[in-house]
C-alpha cells in the first residue's frame, strides 16, 4: 500500500478514509497494519481507540467507540455508537465580510414582465388534490406532443401529488401544501399554469389563492372537474386554456443577465465516504462563487445537517439568523421521537454500505455543499426565499420532498451530489449531478454531469472543480441540458412533504 492509499482529513483525526480497498496487513502511515479488509471510502482506525472515546473525522467528532478499537481494525456501524454531547459554539465567530466579484459573471436567462429571471420557459398544470391528477397529467401529455421540439417553449409539466383531501383545513400541514403548489404555480420557469381541483376537496382553489396571496390573470386559469363538467370537459378545456397560453409563453427570449438572478437548491442523494471529500466540497466552492457574484444558494436537508448544525450557527450574520436554525432542530428531535424514531435512523442502507457510519459523519461531509461563506437566512419549508447569499431552508432529508420545497421556494437551478449513483430531476427547474467518485460516474456517464471523483482520482484541486461546476451551472442556466433533463427526469418527482394525520 502506497501512503496515498489512505487519506487523513485533519490533524486531530484519529481514523483514516480508505481510498481504494485495503487488503489486510496493509501498512499504514502511522506504523501497523490493516486488521481485516477495508473498503474502499470506509475508514479504518489509525491508532488504538479507546472504548467510550470520541471518533473524529474532519477534526471533529463522528461518534463514540462502542469498544476498544484497535489500530488497523476497520471502523464502522459495527463499533461505533452515538452519544449526546456539547457541540454547539459561539454565533457568528466564522462569519466574515464577502468580497464581491465585479462585474458579476453573467448567463442567457428569461426575463419576465415582473423582472425575474427564469432558466426555462414552460407550461404547468397543477393539481390541488390527488383528485384530479389523472386530467391534470392528461392534458399535460396531450398538450406536451403537440409542443414536442417548440424551438421556445420547454414542455408542458404535471405536478400531481398523493395529498389535498382527508386533512384538517386550517392546520400546520395544510399551510405546507398550500405554501408548495403556491410556488411552484408562480415558480419564474412556468410562463402559464392551470390550476385545477376536484371541486369538494379540503384544498379549496380560493382558499389556496387567498393564503398565497396569488394572482388569478392571463398567467393562471384555474377550475375544478365538477364545475366543468367532469374528466372529458376538463381536459377539453385545459387544452383550450394551454392553447391560448401558448403565444405568450413563446415571446420568451433568452438575454445576458447577472450571476445574481439565479437561486441554486444544493442537494445530496445517494451519499458515500466520498461525498464530504470530493463533490460536497466542490460545490461549496461553486456556492462560495456564485455568492461573491451575488447569487443565492439554498442549503436543507435539515436531518442530514444535525451534529454540524454548529458549523452553520458560527457562520450566521446573527443571533437570530441562528435561533431560527437552533428551532428547526428542536423541532426535528420533538418530531422524530414523536413517531417513535431517532435522528441517526440516517444514513441509510446505502450510504452504510458506502462508508457513512453515523449522522454525525454524513452530516459533516453535507455541510461542506454551503461553502464558507455567512448563513445570511433561514426558512421554512417552501417558504419564499428572499435574501441574497447563503440561506438555509428546513427539508426532509429525503431527496424529492427537500428539492419540492426549495423549487416552491424559488430555486431556478438545482446541483445534486451523490456517491452511489441516485436518479434525479425536478421540472421545471433542470438538474446538474456530480459525481463523488470516478468509478461511478464511470459506470453512469448518461446520468452524471461532471465527475468530482478526479480530486482523488487525478488530483484535481477543489478549487479547480468547484469552477468548472460553477461554468457549468451558468450554461445549464443558459439553456444548455443537463444529462437528467436529456433523459427526461423531472416529471414524477413533484413531492411536497405530508405533515399530520390522513383522516
Amino acid at each position: 500500500m502506497t501512503p496515498t492509499s489512505v487519506l487523513r482529513l485533519a490533524p486531530a483525526d484519529n481514523v483514516l478514509l480508505a481510498r481504494d480497498d485495503l487488503a489486510r496487513g496493509a501498512t499504514l502511515p502511522d506504523g501497523g497494519t490493516t486488521q481485516e479488509l477495508v473498503p474502499r471510502g470506509h475508514k479504518v482506525a489509525a491508532a488504538d481507540i479507546a472504548a467510550g472515546a470520541p471518533i473524529r473525522r474532519y477534526g471533529q467528532i463522528i461518534g463514540f467507540a462502542a469498544r476498544d478499537i484497535h489500530a488497523g481494525e476497520h471502523v464502522h456501524i459495527h463499533n461505533v455508537e452515538l452519544r449526546a454531547f456539547e457541540r454547539h459554539g459561539e454565533t457568528g465567530l466564522d462569519a466574515t465580510p464577502l468580497d464581491r466579484i465585479e462585474p458579476a459573471a453573467i448567463f442567457q436567462g428569461i426575463v419576465r414582465p415582473d423582472g425575474r429571471v427564469a432558466t426555462r420557459n414552460y407550461l404547468g398544470v397543477v393539481s390541488t388534490v390527488n383528485c384530479s391528477a389523472t386530467v391534470s397529467r392528461a392534458i399535460a401529455d396531450r398538450m406536451g406532443r403537440e409542443l414536442e421540439g417548440h424551438p421556445s417553449i420547454d414542455g408542458v409539466v404535471a405536478l400531481t401529488h398523493a395529498s389535498g383531501c382527508g386533512m384538517a383545513t386550517e392546520s400546520e400541514a395544510m399551510d405546507v401544501l398550500r405554501r408548495t403548489i403556491g410556488g411552484f404555480v408562480e415558480h419564474v420557469n412556468f410562463a402559464g399554469v392551470l390550476l385545477i381541483g376536484l371541486g369538494c376537496e379540503d384544498n379549496q382553489i380560493s382558499r389556496l389563492i387567498e393564503t398565497q396571496d396569488i394572482v388569478r390573470g392571463d398567467r393562471l386559469r384555474t377550475t375544478t372537474l365538477q364545475d366543468t363538467g367532469g374528466t372529458k370537459a376538463t381536459i377539453d378545456w385545459g387544452m383550450a386554456a394551454l392553447r391560448e397560453m401558448i403565444p405568450d409563453a413563446a415571446r420568451a427570449t433568452r438575454t445576458a443577465v447577472p450571476a445574481s438572478a439565479l437561486t441554486l437548491a444544493l442537494q445530496c442523494g445517494g451519499s458515500d465516504g466520498y461525498s464530504g471529500v470530493t463533490a460536497n466540497p466542490a460545490l461549496g466552492a461553486c456556492v462560495d462563487l456564485l455568492v461573491r457574484h451575488g447569487g443565492t444558494a439554498v442549503l436543507s436537508e435539515t436531518p442530514e445537517i444535525y451534529g454540524a448544525e454548529h458549523l452553520l450557527t458560527r457562520r450566521a450574520v446573527s443571533q437570530a439568523v441562528a435561533d431560527r436554525l437552533l428551532d428547526r432542530i428542536r423541532w426535528w428531535e420533538n418530531y422524530t421521537a414523536r413517531l417513535g424514531a431517532e435522528m441517526n435512523n440516517n444514513p441509510s442502507p446505502g450510504n452504510k454500505e458506502g462508508g457513512l457510519t453515523t449522522i454525525l459523519e454524513k452530516s459533516l461531509g453535507a455541510v461542506a455543499k454551503g461553502g464558507t461563506t455567512n448563513l445570511v437566512a433561514v426558512y421554512e419549508y417552501a417558504e419564499r426565499i428572499a435574501a441574497r447569499g447563503l440561506t438555509f431552508m428546513d427539508t426532509p432529508g429525503y431527496d424529492p420532498v427537500s428539492a419540492t420545497g426549495q423549487v416552491a421556494g424559488g430555486a431556478n437551478l438545482i446541483c445534486f451530489t451523490t456517491g452511489r449513483g441516485s436518479a434525479f430531476g425536478c421540472k421545471p427547474v433542470p438538474s446538474i449531478k456530480l459525481a463523488t467518485n470516478t468509478p461511478m460516474y464511470l459506470r453512469m456517464q448518461d446520468d452524471m454531469d461532471i465527475d468530482c471523483g478526479t480530486i482523488l482520482s487525478a488530483n484535481a484541486s477543489i478549487a479547480d472543480v468547484g469552477a468548472r461546476i460553477f461554468e457549468l451551472v451558468l450554461r445549464v442556466a443558459s439553456g444548455e441540458r443537463s444529462k437528467s433533463e436529456a433523459l427526461g427526469y423531472g416529471d414524477q418527482e413533484f413531492a411536497p412533504w405530508i405533515l399530520g394525520a390522513t383522516m
